[in-house]
């Protein structure tokens, strides 16, 4: 009874289909090092964002889908999770929300980088 007591309560505290682990990876590209979605297309950041929050929506987010999370994904480490202004969830990397570009046809492309000087290939911490 305490053996099945003891392995429940350690059931309920990991979410089940929690992710645990970065949503991201870290790819080599024509701009080095970068931070790739798990099919490997490029991430990026936009400079009129702030902290934890996405000045991104409408037309933009279109053009720049956010790189999405789920209400079981668990930040961890340099990643964190915020909830959009249309109430979707999606990641940071230390704090910059992060996008794709729709324009990006391939894995490790980086055609976005330095669009309109406001959109950056996100970079693993400590490549900055």
């Amino acid at each position: 009874m305490m053996r099945n007591l003891i392995i429940g309560a350690t059931l309920a505290l990991v979410a089940p289909g929690a992710v645990l682990a970065q949503p991201t990876t870290v790819a080599d590209s024509a701009k080095g090092k970068i931070l790739t979605t798990a099919q490997g297309m490029a991430l990026y950041t936009f400079s009129k964002d702030s902290t934890d929050h996405s000045a991104c929506d409408g037309g933009c987010a279109s053009l720049w889908p956010p790189l999405k999370a789920t209400p079981t994904d668990q930040a961890s480490g340099t990643f964190s999770i915020f909830k959009r202004a249309d109430g979707t969830l999606q990641w940071a990397h230390q704090g910059s929300p992060l996008y794709t570009f729709s324009k990006d046809t391939k894995p490790n492309q980086v055609t976005g980088d330095g669009f309109n000087n406001v959109w950056h290939v996100a970079r693993p911490a400590g490549d900055n």
